[in-house]
């Protein structure tokens, strides 16, 4: 117990103390996160839409890829970004390995799959008679996308919270193509495994607080919105 304690302890000194290092980390985190996020929602979202609704050739596919994209181990995919953005690699002149590029790379193939396939999921839930009644109006492409996500908003909130929630967490892929570098690539998932390697558990304790906070104020946020809008349905 007075281990515990004292833990806690060194955790509130290295928030007091740390400010500066602390906003850095937490800055870059919400930088990476949010970009890789954006990105994963914006083609996730219209491609689970577009999976949720089409009957064509090789939708079971692309169904059968999205899903295992869902479940893949992160570390694998940071293997094969490790591999295609070596400087002997296919994409090895962009130079973007151990930058926060590459790492906004890796998290968006994680988060992608995600995003797909819980909008997928919600799209497929629509009654039969909503999908025909929009079939109906024969809109375009596009029109008929953002009638679809307006039906499905409470669905397509869930796919943002989740593929936030996969890549705010993550930690395997992004040390791997980020390389943890303090000061350009560390971010809070991977400065708490450095810490508690080496046995600073206050530390990593309180960069661990610091991710829960912001992980329920974000999620906790799109959780509101998406109660509210099944509330006024």
């Amino acid at each position: 117990m007075e281990f515990l304690i004292d833990v806690i302890g060194e955790a509130a000194e290295f928030l007091r103390d740390s400010a500066g290092e602390l906003g850095a980390v937490v800055g870059l985190t919400l930088l990476v996160g949010g970009i890789a996020t954006a990105v994963a929602v914006a083609l996730g979202v219209p491609l689970g839409i577009t999976l949720g609704l089409g009957r064509f050739r090789g939708r079971k596919v692309i169904l059968t890829l999205v899903n295992v994209g869902m479940g893949i181990p992160p570390v694998l995919v940071g293997l094969i970004v490790l591999l295609l953005l070596w400087s002997d690699g296919p994409f090895g002149s962009l130079d973007i390995l151990f930058t926060p590029a590459a790492m906004v790379v890796v998290q968006i193939l994680l988060a992608l799959p995600i995003a797909a396939g819980v909008t997928a999921g919600a799209v497929s839930s629509l009654s039969r008679d909503a999908v025909e009644q929009i079939a109906a109006l024969r809109l375009g492409v596009v029109r008929r996308g953002v009638l679809v996500a307006r039906e499905t908003w409470p669905g397509i909130t869930a796919a943002v919270a989740a593929s936030f929630g996969r890549v705010v967490s993550e930690v395997g892929a992004v040390l791997i193509v980020g390389g943890n570098i303090k000061g350009e690539t560390r971010v809070l998932t991977t400065a708490i495994v450095q810490e508690a390697r080496q046995a600073r558990f206050g530390a990593a304790l309180a960069l661990g607080v610091v991710l829960l906070i912001i992980a329920f104020v974000i999620t906790g946020s799109l959780t509101w919105l998406q109660s509210r809008e099944r509330a006024d349905a």
